[in-house]
């Protein structure tokens, strides 16, 4: 095989980092499941459209309504919690990714934010 690879294949390295215009590409072609692992207040502040939340705190709780035949990347405000969710599903057989530098680092590449005027809730 010649060329890049086909982001299928990409995406079962288990546990790799993306960045996020990589994860704003996979998720535009539906190829992955966007978990934000923050809390309420700061998924309302901002956030990635088409996400869903699960606070990280009720990960282990929500993770039977997570498909484990799909891709999964984790996201937080500066990628350290989500680190975690990934750590912990890819070692329970997920094809797990975390979003490399978090929310600040795709609001800092200019990627969109919802709510319009949504922001980082850095507190």
């Amino acid at each position: 095989m010649t060329g890049p690879l086909p982001r299928k294949l990409i995406c079962r390295n288990m546990g790799d980092d993306y960045t996020p215009q990589e994860v704003s590409g996979l998720q535009a072609d539906g190829e992955i499941q966007l978990i934000d692992v923050r809390e309420h207040h700061e998924h309302e502040a901002g956030r990635i459209a088409g996400d869903r939340l699960i606070v990280l705190g009720d990960l282990s709780a929500e993770a039977h309504t997570i498909d484990q035949g799909r891709p999964v990347v984790f996201y937080c405000r500066s990628g350290a919690r989500s680190a975690m969710a990934t750590q912990a599903f890819s070692e329970a057989g997920f094809d797990a990714h975390n979003m490399a530098g978090g929310l600040l680092a795709w609001d800092e590449a200019g990627l969109p934010l919802e709510p319009d005027g949504g922001y980082v809730d850095v507190g």
